[in-house]
């Protein structure tokens, strides 16, 4: 076991050495953007990286995490690869665009559109389609026309994002984790109707569905998305508010995986939907300082999982949470960046762990575990969650590379705690022991990786 937190540590050691061997330059020109050939734009990153549990936990997991569940070991979470052509945001005619994106590592195991390489292997490193999609602008109705999106593509909800480029910090929020969709099959449209607001609408086969089909749906119906956004109402200010509504958890008749409600009653997963509103607000208060807040609420009307575990057999759950983002800008290498979140998980039915290749996706598409017995995911009961990360980011200045390629090095602390267990040996939510019980309510990581990309 002690030599799974040495590797961890090692692995540090290695990629804080990087940060400290490379001086800074205050005066770097902002990054170079990614290259073109003609009107098409390719990107792509590779990311890797340890989140060491000073309890060192016995089954190797981080409890409350998805993407960084696994303790002390470290991992290759993604490579990634993207064409794409982007619309152009000025555009006051007819215009087209695409993105095409692919990718490997560990991460694959979570966003994967149900049936589209979800359960090809028990491997932690998978591969994913993480968008396949096409865009359009259409001058039409609105003053600023109308944007459409259809195919394959991460959910536009919420303020953090699978594609780890996009995100400050390594591990992700319980928001990210458990209280928004990650990826949809569908379309949808932005109707530019001010110069300020924005009005979303769309259609899609719910939390990761890919067609309606036995294989691509865990059932027969769609889901919408709707909301608006509101751009700059005082500079540098933005909102999004989006709400997704539909069925999303399944019903397989090929097996014994059957859901109910409190009185023992089964229920048709048609008529049960998973409703989620979510609140994003950045504002960019100067140069160097930007704030952002994300604000979730869920309601799921089954809200169940197999029966067969009496603290999951229930008619309904719920979750809250509320996450606050501080990101300081010191010069081109150097920034630094604080997140504190609170989730609640009223019946214990979001928050998990999902160690296991397939675990996640045969939860959300309500399939057993192949062979019997072989899902390690586990849940912990009822609970609030507390999460406050503080971190840095480092891009040490390199030599001229090709493709304009560049390194960013991400070290963070991390202090998870929950509150409000019930029904679970001791209370306790973290740190399982050899016993497989849990030991303690706070968990403290320091995790760090490093994304090279171009």
């Amino acid at each position: 076991m002690k030599h799974r937190f040495l590797t961890g540590a090692a692995a540090i050691a290695l990629a804080w050495g990087l940060a400290a061997t490379a001086p800074a330059r205050a005066d770097d020109a902002a990054p170079p953007p990614h290259p073109m050939v003609g009107p098409f734009m390719f990107s792509g990153h590779i990311d890797g990286g340890v989140a060491v549990n000073f309890d060192d936990p016995a089954n190797h997991v981080n409890f409350g995490h998805a993407f960084t569940d696994s303790a002390n070991s470290p991992r290759m979470n993604q490579l990634m690869a993207a064409v794409e052509k982007d619309l152009d945001p000025a555009a006051t005619g007819l215009d087209w665009g695409f993105k095409a994106q692919l990718m490997y590592g560990t991460d694959s195991r979570f966003p994967h559109a149900f049936g589209f390489w979800d359960l090809e292997t028990h491997s932690p490193y998978q591969f994913d389609v993480a968008e396949l999609s096409a865009s359009a602008h259409l001058p039409i109705i609105w003053s600023g026309g109308i944007d459409l999106k259809g195919g394959v593509y991460p959910t536009p909800i919420g303020y953090e994002y699978t594609d780890s480029s996009l995100n400050f910090f390594y591990t992700h929020s319980y928001i990210f984790n458990f209280g928004i969709p990650l990826k949809h099959t569908g379309l949808y449209t932005v109707s530019h109707a001010t110069s300020f607001l924005d009005l979303w609408l769309g259609v899609d086969t719910g939390n990761q569905g890919f067609v309606w089909s036995k294989a691509g749906d865990n059932n027969n119906s769609g889901a919408i998305l709707g909301g608006f956004a509101i751009n700059n109402p005082i500079p540098n200010l933005t909102i999004l508010a989006l709400a997704h509504y539909g069925p999303q958890i399944g019903y397989d008749k090929n097996t014994s995986f059957n859901y109910f409600n409190g009185a023992g009653v089964r229920q048709d997963v048609n008529r049960h939907a998973l409703a989620i509103f979510d609140v994003t607000t950045t504002y960019k208060l100067n140069d160097q300082i930007t704030l952002a807040n994300e604000i979730v609420f869920d309601k799921d009307d089954l809200g169940v999982t197999n029966c067969g575990s009496p603290l999951l057999c229930h008619s309904g759950a719920t979750a809250e949470g509320a996450a606050f983002y501080g990101i300081y800008t010191l010069n081109d290498q150097m920034s630094f960046g604080a997140r504190w979140e609170i989730f609640r998980d009223d019946q214990g039915f979001f928050v998990g762990a999902f160690p296991g290749g397939e675990d996640f996706l045969r939860v959300e598409r309500a399939k057993p575990a192949v062979p019997p017995g072989s899902n390690s995911a586990y849940f912990v009961g009822k609970a609030t969650y507390m999460g406050l990360t503080v971190g840095m980011n480092y891009k040490p200045p390199l030599p001229a590379l090709p493709l304009n390629a560049g390194l960013t090095i991400r070290p963070e602390l991390r202090w998870d705690h929950a509150w409000g267990l019930a029904n679970t040996i001791g209370n306790k939510a973290f740190n399982k022991n050899a016993a497989g019980n849990n030991t303690t309510n706070d968990q403290f990581l320091f995790s760090i990786d490093a994304i090279f990309g171009f």
